[in-house]
């Protein structure tokens, strides 16, 4: 089975500051990224939305590209990052451990915790 590789909020931080061209992809739904969001754009992708986007997938995410994905606590992103890598063959993924809850956390008091 492939997996994603974990990747810390401080990490995940220390690559957007070296300017690493990553694609973020959040797949909490349209709420929860009202409610708390990165200040970096991310690549809106709400699971209970997948027959909307499903399509177009490789269209807006390369699938070569370096792809880092997150949600509220971890969990909902390693599923997809799982699914991304096995179903869809991207082979450079990587999940936020403990999602934005951690980024509030470790990184960035002033997104919200919910």
């Amino acid at each position: 089975m492939t997996t994603p590789r974990p990747l810390t909020a401080v990490q995940l931080k220390a690559r957007l500051d070296n300017g690493e061209p990553l694609q973020l992809v959040d797949v909490r739904e349209a709420m929860e990224l009202e409610l708390a969001r990165l200040k970096q754009p991310v690549i809106h992708l709400p699971l209970s939305e997948s027959e909307r986007w499903i399509g177009s997938l490789r269209e807006q995410l390369n699938p070569e590209g370096d792809v880092v994905v997150l949600c509220h606590a971890g969990v909902r992103s390693w599923q997809f990052a799982c699914w991304l890598m096995e179903a869809q063959g991207f082979p450079h993924v990587w999940n936020l451990q403990g999602g934005i809850e951690a980024w509030s956390c470790e990184v960035d008091p002033e997104v919200p915790r919910y």
